[in-house]
């Protein structure tokens, strides 16, 4: 099956592009990750990305100010991620355009379907930015949401300190049991929270399957397209 993918949305947290430390940009964290995404669009696979924003703001985590505008907060970090995320792919030689869902046209491009397609076609990479543009809905429906818009075979979901989808944290229960594959279904019955159930059943609804892998590791990137089973697929 991942022979099969030609349009990729690859999903990375915030918290991935700060070296473990869980807040702020890792240049090295950051250039390692790219390193790959730029080997795999060198094999002719279209690249969307999808990043959080967590390493600078989690809008669902204020209590002292209303969820919306915190979540814009949130929004606004991704903008800062894909910046930096365009910074070294470009620097890697592989063009590559944001597009925000909030308007701000002395940084990047808006968000428009027809015109991000355009550049996948033509081998640019496409970050999307600023999440949906919308307060209370995560970047983790985003990438759904851009998945189906975009008729991605496959959205990636880059997690830090997990290699793919278990029963419990094994982080914390060494007896926690890895799956290989769910179904939709599964995730939503188990409580899974692998994403919210809001893009959970977006992948469902069209038919858009999951692989969940480990990105402390970025050559997992690479083995999902040569053709290993590398953490766990939702379909």
């Amino acid at each position: 099956m991942n022979g099969s993918y030609k349009r990729v949305i690859l999903k990375l947290s915030g918290e991935a592009l700060s070296g473990g430390k869980g807040h702020g940009l890792d240049d090295k964290t950051i250039n390692n990750i790219c390193s790959k995404i730029v080997e795999i669009s060198k094999r002719d696979v279209q690249i969307a990305i999808v990043v959080g924003g967590g390493n600078y703001w989690r809008g669902k985590s204020s209590t002292m100010i209303d969820r919306s505008t915190s979540d814009n907060m949130g929004m606004l970090g991704t903008v800062i991620n894909a910046l930096r995320l365009q910074a070294s792919l470009e620097e890697m030689g592989v063009e590559t355009r944001v597009q925000t869902a909030i308007a701000m046209q002395q940084v990047a491009e808006p968000y428009i379907r027809r015109r991000a397609l355009r550049h996948l076609e033509k081998g640019r990479i496409v970050i999307f930015g600023a999440g949906s543009g919308l307060p209370y809905f995560s970047t983790d429906t985003t990438a759904a949401l851009r998945a189906a818009e975009i008729d991605a075979d496959v959205i990636l979901i880059g997690k830090q300190g997990v290699d793919g989808v278990y029963d419990d944290d094994p982080n914390i229960n060494p007896d926690a049991k890895k799956f290989d594959e769910l179904t939709y279904i599964d995730i939503l019955n188990l409580g899974l929270g692998i994403m919210d159930s809001t893009a959970t059943s977006l992948c469902m609804d069209n038919n858009i399957p999951l692989q969940v892998f480990g990105i402390d590791d970025p050559q997992n990137l690479i083995r999902i397209f040569d053709g290993e089973k590398i953490g766990t697929i939702i379909r």
